[in-house]
């Protein structure tokens, strides 16, 4: 059984929660009505991981410290998954967008599409352009590299695997390889986020 904790720690782990929250804000460019949000998500983490502290080991600040940045490291790098796979950051339509004065959402019409309603590029050359690269790249492979590059636009590796494509480690491998491949045949880096287009 732990030792309960004190009400000087407790408020020291809301204080150190809370500071975690507003440098992870700041480092994530985020508005600031999320502060709260990323503070809850810090401190619940941390207070599930409160029985692994040992006094013995260091004071609860430093224990604290500890468990906060990992846990920053870890919203931080979905935040940032997350952001690539939508093509960039989130606008709020409620927002103006620099230099204007009416907000995002009184400027975009039906016609945008839902890219251009989450802050992505909505160039329709540019999305047939890439189209045409990525037909011209996938013609280039064999064909048992066409059917995994089609299943992979539908069901992720894990699936792929329990289908008897191979197992999750050969998956990832080839589809690395694969990567480099189209990147030689023309296509950047962004390939896998269009495919599905």
């Amino acid at each position: 059984m732990h030792p309960p904790i004190t009400p000087a720690d407790l408020s020291r782990l809301i204080a150190e929660a809370d500071a975690a929250a507003c440098r992870l804000r700041r480092k994530l460019v985020l508005p600031a009505v999320d502060h709260d949000d990323l503070r809850q998500d810090l401190l619940v983490d941390l207070i599930c991981r409160l029985p692994g502290f040992d006094a013995r080991r260091g004071s609860i600040g430093a224990f604290a410290n500890i468990v906060l940045r990992n846990q920053s490291s870890r919203i931080a790098m979905r935040h940032h998954r997350q952001r690539r796979s939508q093509g960039g950051s989130l606008l709020s339509i409620e927002v103006p967008l620099a230099g204007a004065r009416e907000p995002v959402g009184d400027t975009l019409t039906e016609d945008d599409g839902l890219a251009a309603w989450h802050g992505q590029t909505c160039c329709a050359a540019a999305v047939t352009e890439l189209h045409h690269a990525l037909q011209a790249a996938l013609a280039r492979l064999p064909d048992e590299d066409r059917r995994f590059c089609a299943a992979l636009a539908h069901r992720p590796v894990t699936a792929l695997a329990a289908e008897g494509f191979g197992s999750r480690s050969a998956l990832y491998r080839r589809l690395a390889d694969l990567r480099h491949v189209l990147t030689v045949h023309g296509l950047g880096p962004a390939w896998d986020d269009l495919a599905a287009a």
